[in-house]
């Protein structure tokens, strides 16, 4: 249910514009490095709020995930840079891999 949920949101976000942007570039680095920042800090505040590993991690993967699709959805706006597919899927990446360093650093 919360996979369909999410898809029906991504797909109906209301996007005036999309943002023609290539797959790399210093934005980009931008979007992984905070997005793993901040599934890491995610992560490291649900241990510190007594919760188990599984519940803290997703905290901190979904806590960084709904920024990343924040930011695209500010940039989404009619004086927005456009909604950027290439964006979020650095954020993700960038999520994911800041959840995996938390987890081998434990």
């Amino acid at each position: 249910m919360r996979t369909i949920l999410l898809l029906a949101t991504l797909c109906c976000t209301g996007c005036t514009h999309m943002a023609q942007d290539k797959w790399t570039g210093q934005d980009k680095a931008q979007h992984f490095i905070a997005s793993a920042f901040v599934a890491a800090s995610g992560n490291a505040w649900g241990e510190q709020q007594g919760w188990r590993d599984r519940h803290s991690g997703s905290f901190g993967l979904m806590f960084s995930l709904t920024l990343g699709v924040a930011k695209e959805l500010y940039d989404s706006r009619e004086a927005g840079s456009g909604w950027s597919w290439r964006d979020l899927s650095w954020d993700v990446a960038g999520a994911a891999t800041g959840y995996a360093l938390w987890n081998i650093g434990q």
